[in-house]
């Protein structure tokens, strides 16, 4: 029976329903339409605070007590609609953008909710209609990701046509192609291996992040022009098969692992499973380049050649191998089969560089033809990725590290050196912490605050997602005597507000990594 009652709380369950499912389709775009990723997120958010599962939980108890008193939905609906709190509808730096796939996406998570109410009141009556409304609003995460998964085979297809007229675009132009991975550094490594090829090639390089299949397939579809002799691609993977795939239609004739690395291990469960996923980039690949600083690079080094694979060793610290780029007490040196061709000058400061990278570079240089003595004149113009320890003067003459895009252990070591070479009267450290490092992420965030807290004199913690992490490193070093001084703010715009007020022309400051909004 038709009831007021049930029009109010169906009415709000509906609209709680589809300010939730905004919340949760902006997470979902924001981590690349997994299926999955949209309820990881919701146990992050709902669980930040002992009152916030709480109130969870008083949202599922108002909503299934609406199955004695109907107007108890109001309250669970209240609840659906402005939980988790701190999570914003449109977002501040990471806004919900609607595109084609977004609202596809939309369309399949309405139609899905619709289904369910309507079921339920072909099944029980309007009053059971308006329950099953409110659920959904607390259920909203739980059905984007089945919408993602039903989509799934869809957004295959339509990623297919751009794949199958990259392929037939790759077959007119024939470059050969340089792909490059890693758990981090591949970016870096992509913009050196660019223009130590430029010397000698016409050069297409991927575009900032486009690194997994509708990124490269854009890539080739709209830059790559005939004349185009080589395509560094940087490739990236969150799981088996997606290199493997990648590489059955953009094939390359090199390629290039940097590292090994925490990195996305909660999507894969251990740094085996990252190497063996990573590894997939050199079946096709005529020779593998490997940072060999690396053990398990190292480690795969051996098992390819046993294979009889051509690989190429590359380090920042080991003379001896095939192409190495050394720090040495007079400057950065480089070999190549053991022999030194002396010192030479890296464009910027080397202590913000990871020298490793330089060499995978200029090793995989010298496999596609170029020669050593070419090579070595154009380190000194070797590019410095956008957001990775960029280094420029603020207009106060205070120095500022942009790390903003690093999130990686090795990265931060790096980081930190290179914010301690820096002779300052005060340094500040400025981040969010690490994430996606799974079963690590704690520690190694907690290491990462004992180590800023050695060298900064201000930390600044931004958001919930590592703030007890980081806060217990922190406080290790200051129960030692460092004179560290700990600041705590929700955002990265409040983070910058602290800089600008307190950032005097003598100092220096550290963006460590910036997670967006999507994160708590």
């Amino acid at each position: 029976m038709l009831s007021a009652a049930s029009v109010v709380v169906l009415a709000a369950g509906l609209g709680a329903y589809g300010l939730a499912a905004l919340r949760w389709l902006r997470v979902a775009q924001r981590e690349h339409y997994l299926a999955g990723s949209v309820l990881r997120f919701a146990a992050r958010w709902w669980s930040l605070s002992w009152w916030q599962p709480a109130l969870l939980l008083l949202g599922w108890a108002f909503a299934l007590g609406a199955l004695a008193w109907l107007l108890f939905g109001l309250l669970g609906a209240v609840v659906a609609g402005a939980g988790p709190v701190g999570l914003s509808l449109r977002g501040r730096t990471s806004r919900l953008a609607f595109t084609r796939r977004l609202r596809t996406l939309a369309g399949a998570t309405g139609l899905l909710g619709a289904g369910g109410v309507t079921l339920c009141g072909l099944l029980w009556d309007w009053r059971g209609a308006a329950v099953a409304a409110v659920l959904l609003g607390l259920a909203a995460p739980a059905v984007v990701d089945l919408a993602l998964a039903l989509l799934a085979p869809v957004e295959s297809r339509v990623a297919a046509r751009y794949v199958d007229r990259a392929s037939r675009r790759l077959a007119e132009i024939h470059p050969v192609v340089l792909a490059i991975t890693g758990s981090y550094g591949k970016t870096t490594t992509k913009g050196y291996a660019a223009e130590l090829l430029a010397g000698r090639f016409q050069v297409l390089a991927s575009p900032r992040s486009y690194n997994n299949q509708a990124g490269l397939a854009r890539t080739v579809n709209e830059l790559l022009v005939a004349g185009t002799d080589v395509l560094v691609a940087e490739m990236g993977t969150y799981g088996p098969g997606e290199l493997a795939h990648l590489c059955s239609w953009l094939t390359p004739t090199v390629s290039v692992i940097t590292a090994i690395g925490p990195v996305h291990l909660e999507r894969f469960g251990s740094l085996e499973k990252i190497l063996e996923a990573k590894a997939e980039i050199t079946t096709p690949a005529r020779a593998s380049v490997l940072n060999v600083d690396d053990p398990l690079l190292a480690s795969l080094a051996e098992r390819l050649e046993c294979e009889g694979r051509r690989v190429v060793r590359c380090s920042g610290s080991r003379p001896e191998t095939e192409v190495a780029v050394v720090q040495g007490a007079d400057g950065v040196h480089v070999h190549v089969g053991g022999e030194d061709l002396g010192v030479v000058a890296l464009a910027g400061n080397s202590a913000t560089i990871a020298l490793s990278n330089v060499a995978c570079a200029f090793g995989a240089a010298i496999e596609l033809g170029c020669s050593a003595a070419e090579l070595l004149g154009r380190l000194g113009s070797l590019p410095v990725a956008e957001n990775r320890l960029q280094v420029r003067s603020a207009t106060s003459g205070a120095a500022i590290l942009d790390d903003t895009f690093n999130s990686n252990p090795a990265g931060t070591r790096l980081a930190l050196g290179a914010l301690a070479a820096i002779p300052a009267k005060r340094r500040i450290v400025v981040t969010p912490g690490m994430v996606e490092l799974g079963t690590m992420q704690a520690a190694e965030n907690e290491a990462f605050g004992a180590a800023a807290g050695q060298v900064a004199t201000d930390v600044v913690v931004v958001g919930r997602t590592n703030r007890r992490a980081l806060l217990a490193g922190l406080r290790s070093v200051r129960q030692g005597g460092a004179p560290v001084v700990v600041h705590l703010v929700s955002h990265r715009e409040q983070a910058s507000e602290f800089v600008r007020a307190n950032l005097g022309g003598e100092d220096a400051v550290l963006y460590e990594n910036d997670l967006p909004d999507h994160f708590p």
